[in-house]
């Protein structure tokens, strides 16, 4: 038997387009449609998929509170939708994945493959429960690059630097593009061992490993990969006391 997979969306076509891409992909068994978040967990109990491909904006119940409603039977879900607003909510409600439509073909099979390994672990009974927004425990923030998303841990995270309206998340290899501005990101760091060191950035402490006096009242820091951040006047006191 394959990956017993649930498709939930309101459109016929959104159905449709998921059934027919679903068909091109080895080892996946199609148990069933929903066109509302009651037939969703009413169909979830009966079919106990593995899988269910859920679209956030449904009328009466949406994506995230068909999650909520989850009861013995807990599946892996992916979040399939044409909006990128709600990637954390979606993250936090227990999503493996999120897609943005349209969704190609070889990227809804990576979906596949993902909640795949998922169903075969520990993770599988993990994936779709719900966690508190702001849980001490869950310090997970959503990096997008290009059409995916990213689950960060805060020990791999280096920096937040905002650019305009754009804020990246700095790894050690790549950067991410944030899903929420650097007042949210510093709220949501608080206590995690991030340090505001300008109007524009955040740096990991855990990551500074040279710190440069310009001046009196200016440092520079450089992290881990090498990278350079200036502290602010404002913030020099702060860096100060890092010494």
């Amino acid at each position: 038997m394959g990956l017993k997979t649930l498709i939930v969306d309101d459109e016929p076509i959104a159905r449709r387009v998921l059934r027919e891409e679903l068909e091109l992909i080895d080892g996946v068994e199609l148990v069933g449609e929903a066109d509302n978040g009651t037939r969703a967990l009413e169909a979830i109990e009966r079919s106990k998929p593995d899988l269910v491909l859920l679209d956030l904006q449904m009328p009466g119940m949406g994506g995230l509170d068909v999650v909520r409603g989850l009861g013995s039977h807990v599946p892996v879900i992916v979040i399939v939708t044409a909006h990128d607003a709600h990637a954390i909510q979606a993250f936090e409600a227990g999503a493996i994945d999120y897609l943005l439509k349209p969704v190609g073909q070889a990227r809804l099979a990576k979906a596949v493959e993902r909640a795949r390994r998922a169903s075969t672990g520990l993770a599988f009974e993990r994936a779709a429960k719900l966690q508190e927004i702001g849980d001490a425990g869950a310090k997970k923030i959503v990096g997008r690059a290009g059409g995916e998303y990213f689950l960060l841990g805060a020990d791999e995270i280096l920096a937040f630097q905002a650019e305009g309206e754009l804020v990246w998340i700095v790894t050690a290899k790549r950067r991410f593009l944030a899903t929420q501005t650097l007042k949210a990101l510093e709220e949501r760091m608080a206590g995690s061992g991030f340090c505001r060191i300008h109007r524009n950035a955040l740096v990991n402490v855990e990551h500074v490993r040279k710190m440069t006096a310009l001046s009196s009242q200016r440092w520079q820091l450089t992290l881990s990969n090498g990278q350079d951040f200036v502290a602010s006047k404002r913030q020099a006191h702060i860096v100060r006391k890092l010494l």
